[in-house]
Formats: C-alpha cells, structure tokens, sequence
C-alpha cells in the first residue's frame, strides 16, 4: 500500500510506501506553529519524493538540521527532509497535504518543539 504528499499545484510530491498513519504529530515550533502541519515520519527509504528542476524551495533556520522544503509555485510545504537521533534519513510528510488522509481521525500527539 502506498500514499501520495503533494503541494497544491501537483509539482512537488512524494509517494510514501506503506499505509496511511493513525496518528500524527503537531508541534509548537516557530515554524510548525505558523504553518500548522500535522507530520508523521517515515524513513527516506520508503519515500519517492518527485520535484522536477526549481520547484523545489528549502528552508532552514536555527541549527539547520531540518529542511523545510516547499513548492517555488503554490507555497504548499508537503513534506521535509532531516535525521533522527540516531543519524538516519527521514521524511516528515505534512498529513495535511495527503488527500486521502483523515485528520479527524488521526491520533495526535503534541510535541513542545518551541522548547528544544
């Protein structure tokens, strides 16, 4: 089974392997805050992420661990890249930005990102 992130315009996306999640998470950052993602992370390798030559934008800030990537077209941030604590690749896939997904339904867990 698999799902699909995408940005509004369809430029950017990654097709996750595997099912859709039951929970995700939210975090009060200075940037998840502002832009009210839902994430749920997955292991680079079970991601196919689809962003053709300058549609895809990247942000960083504080110690620029995260890549907060989103499309140079709509804006739409559907997905991020970055490490967990033991060095391995992650996506974090902004549930908000999956069709399919519902986020009555999901289980959320809050997270004090603004804290870290």
């Amino acid at each position: 089974m698999s799902y699909t992130t995408s940005c509004h315009c369809g430029a950017i996306s990654a097709e996750i392997d595997g099912d859709l999640p039951e929970s995700g998470m939210t975090c009060n950052c200075s940037i998840c805050r502002r832009k009210g993602h839902v994430l749920h992370f997955v292991a680079a390798a079970d991601a196919q992420i689809s962003a053709p030559k300058g549609t895809l934008a990247d942000y960083t800030f504080n110690k620029h661990m995260i890549h907060h990537h989103f499309c140079s077209a709509c804006g739409c941030s559907p997905f991020g890249t970055g490490s967990d604590g033991q060095g391995n690749t992650m996506v974090a896939v902004n549930l908000r930005c999956v069709p399919e997904c519902d986020l009555d339904a999901l289980a959320i867990h809050a997270v004090d990102g603004a804290s870290l």
